[in-house]
């Protein structure tokens, strides 16, 4: 097996988030988010959607950072207004950035400090209370802290599974976080109370590392694995076909 980087294994990571949704549409924030998800349509998940960033769903995948790429063929058109029907129906995973996020998977990206007068804003609620209670969400942090892992958010932006059930079934029945992805590991909340859970490890990564950057207490089953790598074939796609410009290795360093 060829050697790979760290960013390249956090690839993998989130292109496993997305293993086993068939035909339904995806949305990844961000450059590493959308080399995973590309990566996934192009090898074990071939029927997921992918739009070109405004109202096509296309057929063929393009390389991030507008490298050239095959000619786009459009397999049907989405306008913004047809997007919330998706979203209502449960057919989308959508994979945001997380400013804060605590150990129920509770998501910050509203502001820093207190509501009335933060220290920082940041984007707002955006779309995330609804993503979270309508179809399955996961989350990509590409510099894992105790500022980021924290015991409590500032703000809900993104619904946690505490909230959810303490809003009642109506409100969680629709409701999962499919995983967490981090520079560092991979988390998911399979535990009884659906706390955070460290699913494993990347490459290079120690539990204890993962551990002393976490501001509450981690989930942990024994030995904790490490995340799968890449193989030759894969590592190939992602450095000539969808990131051939290294957009991938500017987002996360090693």
């Amino acid at each position: 097996m060829s050697h790979f980087t760290r960013a390249e294994a956090c690839a993998i990571a989130i292109a496993e988030t997305f293993r086993g949704d068939g035909e339904i549409l995806i949305s990844p924030i961000g450059n590493l988010p959308a080399i995973g998800a590309r990566l996934a349509k192009l090898t074990f998940e071939p029927d997921l959607l992918l739009t070109d960033g405004v109202a096509s769903i296309v057929a063929t995948v393009q390389p991030v950072g507008g490298a050239k790429g095959p000619e786009p063929i459009v397999e049907s058109w989405m306008p913004y207004r047809s997007v919330f029907d998706c979203v209502w129906s449960g057919r989308r995973h959508v994979m945001m950035g997380a400013t804060q996020i605590d150990r129920f998977g509770n998501q910050n990206i509203a502001c820093i400090g207190d509501y009335e007068q933060p220290k920082a804003q940041l984007l707002g609620m955006r779309g995330a209370p609804g993503n979270t209670l309508n179809h399955p969400t996961s989350y990509w942090v590409p510099k894992h802290s105790t500022k980021v892992f924290v015991e409590k958010v500032d703000v809900v932006s993104g619904v946690g599974y505490d909230r959810a059930a303490a809003l009642g079934e109506r409100a969680s029945r629709f409701h999962e976080i499919r995983r967490v992805v981090s520079n560092l590991g991979v988390f998911d909340f399979g535990t009884p109370d659906h706390r955070m859970r460290l699913a494993s490890v990347h490459a290079g990564v120690t539990v204890d590392e993962v551990v002393e950057n976490t501001g509450f207490e981690l989930a942990i089953d024994g030995k904790v694995p490490e995340t799968r790598a890449p193989t030759d074939e894969e590592l190939e796609i992602l450095r000539e076909v969808l990131d051939p410009n290294g957009f991938g290795a500017k987002e996360v360093k090693g």
